[in-house]
């Protein structure tokens, strides 16, 4: 059940929502559904505010103020060869199916729809909903005034080893690197820098020779999801351990075409 929260309409939602003790942040995609599906069904009832996809110009703008318009335009040019040329499809079901991973929407879920996390609809959302934890999963970086809406622990989950592998595909990014060892997964408090927030579970992960960076994620999820649900039912009942990881810390950005293609050639790693 899917309602779409509006600032044009937000007043007449908010009437209709009950506290729920589980509110998770998502983007969409067929991963955030295999997460959304996956807590569901270790922790039982929760509530999905689903965040708006932002525009490929808005990316590329906020990349290439960061990185400058090469780098951009070369992870841009990136992300369109993958999917035309590496789509991982085939294995990506063959992950879903031997992990039992659950991708299809579960439309007995109650989902509010959001232009983003950051948005004043998602904020009254969940100072109406009142949850006692708060996950998310591959949502905008939420701003300060996102996580003081509630007094409520924010928990991430991160397809890579905080803090060295911060940011976006660092399973890619430890193989690339030849540190396999580096390659896993962390469920970490959020606080307001990116994947900086102290850590609550971390394990590694292996991959076989016929993943690709297309992939990787999903077999990540398959090792996240055990100890997402442990961390969240540790917040409600008190029991939250956050630790701190001695490791240097980085952040990573998605490969540029022809930095892919080199490492791909050279060290096999795709």
């Amino acid at each position: 059940m899917a309602k779409n929260a509006t600032l044009a309409n937000f007043d007449d939602l908010a009437a209709d929502t009950t506290s729920s003790r589980i509110v998770v942040l998502v983007s969409g995609g067929p991963l955030a559904e295999i997460i959304v599906n996956g807590l569901s069904a270790r922790l039982g009832e929760l509530t999905v505010i689903r965040e708006a996809l932002e525009t490929k110009s808005a990316v590329i703008a906020r990349r290439a103020r960061l990185l400058g318009w090469p780098q951009a335009l070369g992870q841009t040019a990136f992300g369109l060869a993958q999917r035309l040329l590496f789509p991982g499809e085939v294995r990506t079901r063959e992950i879903w199916c031997r992990y039992g991973l659950n991708a299809t929407p579960d439309r007995s879920l109650t989902v509010y729809d959001v232009p983003s996390v950051n948005s004043e609809a998602c904020r009254g959302l969940l100072r109406q909903l009142k949850p006692d934890v708060v996950a998310v999963y591959g949502t905008r970086i939420l701003k300060p005034a996102t996580l003081a809406a509630v007094d409520a622990p924010f928990i991430n989950y991160h397809a890579g080893i905080n803090p060295k592998y911060r940011g976006q595909h660092p399973g890619y990014w430890a193989l690339a690197s030849g540190d396999p060892e580096n390659a896993g997964v962390t469920i970490h408090l959020v606080d307001q820098g990116v994947d900086t927030g102290s850590v609550l579970y971390q394990t590694p992960v292996s991959f076989t020779n016929a993943d690709t960076i297309a992939t990787y994620q999903h077999v990540q999820a398959a090792h996240a999801l055990p100890l997402f649900a442990q961390a969240l039912d540790d917040a409600l009942c008190g029991r939250l351990n956050p630790k701190h990881v001695d490791l240097p810390s980085k952040q990573w950005f998605p490969p540029t075409l022809w930095s892919y293609v080199l490492t791909g050639m050279t060290r096999g790693v795709w």
